[in-house]
């Protein structure tokens, strides 16, 4: 048995307090956000800025320091921090104390070590947005009249000063006009349109600029490094495109980055999962089924990219960012050489720039533009998404408002004035809109079939043209099968509900089982045979029953007609178990003149 003595627990004691305190000794310090712990501390380590700088640096060295600063700019670009710099710039004293404002703070004088803690007493930070009333301006105002404690400036930094009430901004004017000499202000605001003119006038303005993607990418990647963090280009790529020019967006996208994978290195995968992105190799391909009309594989395509985890707002951005890039690359020789665009994107994006005109890229800007907005109201994006795709493929084979004007006038219709020719003239009759695809939807050309419109057809000099115009839609569908096109002949009498009818333009609602490229096989057919240009679009409106449907009910009628004939009748009382299987009649009777009932007799087999 062992005995313990008073002074070994004595000693025990002291140990397991020591070890506390050594405990304590090496406790890790709390987890500073990349956004706050890479905050610059000086005008050198800000990024992007360059303009704001130079202006600071000169008005510095020539003494020529403004009363009144407004900062303006997107969300986490810079404009607090640079207030920050700008309130120790003037205040610094230097190293030993005897030092003027300069454009390069020490960091190490009392008043810098001060500012940069949040402690100093002359450097006010009031937030405009939950102190908008003008009592809390009259307590500046009030403030102002007394000089700095210790510093050699006041500095007033007011954040989203555009909160402020009109009251507020009211009483501010005048001590903003003529402040002492002692004090400063630095404003700092998102919205510089919803600040007085009253109060800009009196301020000295910097407009800080959004960060370029490049440049952001350099310096997340410099972030990373200092963090020891295993990060690929087109993470940073990525991360840099989805900050939108906002370093502190980039710092916690990339904060969150970093952790996103565990132990493994992020990757763009990684990064594109967790900022719930789409692959841009998928939205080229979903583009281009939608432009080739191939709705049923846009639709999968889309689905399979929202069950990956992309969202439907998101996927629309990025079509609207594609059909941007497109249309610059029509202007440009290559306006997106850059590391977040492979070499392969850019091998497709220039074919499909060729492919497609001008004025199909920016009908469908248009109705993106206004699909995004749809899609960010709706209850249910994707379902909305799925819609704004639907009428993109529908409305991507339409004639341009130019071709349409060709058509009224190869008609011999009026020439509309060139100012209205890019909205009356685009009108087809019926009062649809060739710009807007919700009026008027137009057929989808078939997946393996180029982007081109299938509602006109071009003037063909080699074309037959000894074939008259039909003279209605059975004509058509007998023109096929004069033509050898049984299949199409087919489809038309048994899977087309006929709307509208005039030469040179048919309007007709498909059965859902009918060709995608229905419409433009049609189109393209009649102009070739015609020789003259045939617009033929899709129509949501039920139309008439199909040729086929009008054929049987013919062949009903007659069957009754002769049904109720008398000597039918006794026929078939005659041989109850007969039927009529065909009516056929034996006279073409002139219709001027009247007929008695033996000229209007049928044969009739049973």
């Amino acid at each position: 048995m062992t005995e313990h003595t008073p002074e070994d627990s004595q000693t025990a004691k002291s140990e397991r307090v020591g070890e506390g305190a050594a405990a304590d000794a090496v406790a890790p310090a709390p987890y500073r956000v990349l956004a706050r712990k890479y905050r610059p501390l000086t005008f050198a380590e800000l990024i992007g800025q360059e303009a704001m700088v130079r202006v600071l640096t000169n008005a510095m060295a020539r003494g020529r320091v403004a009363h009144a600063f407004i900062l303006t700019g997107v969300r986490g670009v810079g404009k607090t921090t640079t207030a920050r710099i700008i309130a120790r710039a003037l205040n610094c004293v230097g190293p030993d104390g005897t030092g003027d404002p300069t454009i390069e703070p020490c960091g190490v004088c009392e008043h810098c070590r001060a500012i940069i803690e949040d402690r100093h007493v002359d450097v006010i930070e009031m937030d405009a947005a939950s102190r908008t009333g003008v009592d809390d301006i009259r307590e500046v105002i009030d403030s102002v009249r007394y000089r700095p404690v210790t510093a050699r400036f006041k500095v007033y930094i007011i954040d989203e000063v555009h909160m402020l009430s009109k009251n507020a901004f009211n009483a501010l004017l005048k001590t903003l006009e003529e402040p002492p000499e002692h004090v400063k202000f630095v404003f700092a605001t998102t919205e510089i349109r919803k600040v007085p003119v009253t109060v800009l006038s009196r301020c000295q303005r910097f407009d800080l600029r959004r960060v370029d993607q490049d440049t952001l990418a350099a310096h997340l990647r410099a972030v990373a490094e200092k963090e020891q963090a295993q990060i690929g280009d087109g993470a940073l790529a990525l991360i840099a495109r989805a900050a939108d020019g906002s370093v502190r967006d980039g710092l916690s996208l990339l904060d969150q980055a970093i952790v996103h994978g565990g132990e493994k290195p992020a990757d763009a995968e990684a990064v594109r999962d967790m900022l719930g992105l789409a692959d841009r190799a998928l939205v080229i391909d979903l583009f281009e089924h939608v432009m080739r009309g191939a709705v049923a594989p846009a639709l999968d395509l889309l689905g399979e990219m929202y069950r990956s985890g992309a969202d439907p707002i998101v996927v629309m951005q990025d079509l609207l960012e594609l059909v941007h890039w497109l249309s610059r690359l029509k202007i440009m020789e290559d306006p997106a050489e850059s590391a977040a665009v492979s070499e392969t994107e850019r091998a497709r994006g220039r074919d499909i720039a060729k492919a497609l005109d001008m004025p199909t890229l920016t009908r469908a800007w248009q109705m993106l533009m206004k699909g995004l907005g749809e899609v960010q109201q709706a209850p249910d994006p994707l379902t909305a998404a799925e819609m704004v795709l639907i009428r993109l493929a529908y409305a991507a084979d339409l004639p341009s408002p130019a071709d349409l004007v060709k058509e009224i006038a190869a008609q011999g219709g009026p020439a509309p004035a060139p100012a209205a020719a890019s909205s009356d003239t685009a009108a087809p009759a019926g009062g649809e809109t060739a710009g807007n695809a919700a009026l008027a939807p137009a057929p989808a050309a078939g997946p393996e079939e180029p982007p081109v419109p299938v509602a006109e057809t071009q003037d063909d000099p080699t074309a037959s043209v000894d074939t008259p115009d039909p003279r209605s839609f059975a004509e058509v569908a007998q023109l096929f099968d004069s033509r050898r096109e049984a299949l199409v002949a087919a489809q038309l009498r048994e899977q087309v509900h006929l709307v509208r009818f005039e030469p040179g333009r048919i309007e007709f609602r498909p059965e859902p089982g009918a060709p995608a490229d229905l419409a433009s096989r049609l189109g393209k057919a009649l102009g070739d045979w015609t020789g003259r240009r045939w617009l033929v679009s899709i129509s949501g409106e039920p139309g008439e029953a199909t040729l086929a449907e009008q054929a049987r009910a013919a062949e009903a009628a007659h069957r009754a007609e002769a049904a109720s004939h008398p000597l039918v009748k006794a026929a078939l009382e005659l041989f109850p178990d007969a039927t009529i299987t065909g009516v056929r009649r034996l006279h073409d009777a002139d219709p001027a003149e009247p007929m008695d009932d033996d000229e209007n007799e049928e044969q009739t087999s049973t």
